[in-house]
């Protein structure tokens, strides 16, 4: 009896052992690919731009060529120094940014250190993507050792990249991995199927191999070419009633155009609301607007944008429109973070602001809004976070905002007044902080007049202009230990 358990038990130890040993034989194997990433960078505070502090950020980057190292582009933004490690410890390498592309979420360094690359080998970056049910690895260096989690596929989805608004194709997983989201490669058959750009829980979403192959094509490039996107706006087009006033016969099919807003590059857009789009660069889409992608299966239409594709790169549309078939060529804006009302965020530069008698004005962006706390698009302002889900036109690029009092006599009945749009200052209208700079240089009778946007709290602040206002300014830089009284970039509120 006992002779025969213990030969149940080998029978089942003996493949758990197999496998421990061929995942560990597996992992060995990156241990030349996979390097640590640490990147010191300013930190802004947004409530007071003036103030910065220093921070650090831990990253994973896998070699992918001769002296170059693949890795995430968040935390890379605003960076004093970046060093680079392999084996998991010792010595540091100081290490460069060949390109960062903020939008894909991708960036390539590499370091001059001759020694660090010596014993380090590139890694290969599938062709095809994994399927459901195959073996998914996450590696990366943990206290001086390479760990090792496995993942579980899930789905493929079309998402957000981090940090931008740019649409792509991202694959999920399933893992018990923890603190993950930091470029960590994912690897399938020994090669890397792709490398994670977030973790919530247990699903981490990863930047798919295809996805960084065109990145980094197109980096590769005389003239490197950025991503577009659709800029427009559609719905299911699920309703059989609209779609029979629309006189489209046969099974409900492609999607309803709502709204296609100005465009900032001047190009005419093709499209016209009511437009039903019914086929994009050879896609066929269904009510949901969801095409078949011959690598990853049902996904939404915006991923066609970023299939291969590039600003000002032409796609063939087929749509209907007044009750008749039509072909159209659409012409794909770049994408930059100007193009939004609220800028999603500000890389490579101090927040702008300008102080006047101890008002504070700044651009409206989100990184501002973000001060609210982890739950910011809950907690922050609801008027200010209303206007993230407009775009920038030519008449309205940005908006401008009364942030805080600083207090002071001069100000006094003003002290707790904060967040307030800026419409007009001394009867200019006023988008960014150039305007209301050059507005302050001609007070109406020695007095300037700040007009807010209809049914902020309040309408209209009357200060005095000349020296009394230059000299409360400078007292007030004193007392709160502000070098300068201003900060404006030539791309004020727009970002890079």
């Amino acid at each position: 009896m006992k002779n025969h358990f213990a030969i149940r038990l080998l029978l089942l130890i003996a493949p758990l052992a197999a496998l421990a040993e061929t995942i560990s034989t597996n992992a060995s194997t990156w241990e030349k690919s996979v390097v640590n990433i640490e990147v010191a960078r300013k930190s802004y505070d947004y409530y007071q731009p003036w103030n910065r502090r220093s921070e650090r950020a831990a990253k994973t980057g896998v070699v992918v060529g001769e002296r170059q190292i693949l890795a995430t582009a968040q935390g890379l933004s605003d960076q004093t120094l970046v060093r680079m490690q392999k084996n998991g410890r010792g010595k540091w390498a100081t290490a460069s940014v060949v390109w960062i592309d903020y939008h894909a979420n991708l960036a390539l360094l590499t370091t001059e250190d001759a020694a660090f690359w010596r014993d380090l080998r590139p890694a290969d970056l599938t062709s095809k993507p994994p399927a459901e049910g195959a073996k998914l690895q996450i590696v990366r260096w943990r206290e001086g050792k390479l760990e090792n989690r496995q993942a579980e596929f899930t789905q493929y989805s079309v998402n957000e990249s981090v940090g931008s608004a740019i649409n792509h194709v991202q694959m999920e997983l399933d893992s018990e991995i923890r603190d993950a989201g930091s470029g960590e490669p994912v690897i399938t058959d020994s090669r890397v199927a792709g490398i994670t750009a977030s973790q919530l829980g247990r699903t981490c979403k990863v930047i798919t191999a295809s996805f960084i192959h065109s990145v980094v094509d197109a980096h590769k490039s005389v003239s490197p070419r950025v991503l577009g996107y659709f800029h427009f706006y559609w719905q299911p087009a699920e309703n059989p009633a609209s779609l029979a006033q629309l006189k489209l016969s046969g099974e409900p099919r492609g999607v309803l155009v709502i709204n296609v807003p100005e465009r900032l590059d001047g190009v005419d857009s093709v499209l016209k609301p009511r437009d039903i789009i019914l086929n994009i660069d050879g896609f066929d889409l269904d009510m949901q607007g969801d095409y078949i992608d011959p690598e990853f299966g049902s996904l939404t239409l915006e991923n066609l944008s970023t299939r291969g594709r590039w600003a000002g790169d032409d796609i063939k549309m087929k749509i209907w429109r007044d009750g008749k078939p039509l072909d159209v060529m659409y012409r794909l804006p770049g994408y930059d973070f100007k193009n939004s009302l609220v800028p999603i965020a500000v890389h490579d530069q101090m927040p702008d602001y300008l102080i006047v008698g101890g008002l504070v004005f700044q651009p409206l962006t989100t990184p501002y809004l973000q001060r609210w706390g982890s739950e910011w698009e809950r907690t922050a302002p609801f008027r200010l976070n209303h206007y993230r889900s407009d775009e920038a036109t030519k008449a309205k690029p940005s908006l401008v905002i009364l942030s805080q009092v600083l207090p002071d006599k001069f100000n006094i009945g003003y002290q707790e007044y904060r967040s307030l749009v800026v419409s007009q200052v001394n009867g200019q209208t006023v988008n960014k902080l150039a305007d209301l700079q050059a507005a302050l240089k001609k007070p109406k009778d020695k007095f300037h007049i700040i007009d807010f946007v209809p049914n902020e709290s309040l309408q209209r602040i009357v200060l005095a202009a000349g020296d009394t206002e230059r000299e409360a300014t400078q007292r007030i830089l004193k007392r709160f230990g502000i070098a300068d009284d201003e900060q404006i970039t030539s791309k004020s509120a727009a970002g890079k």
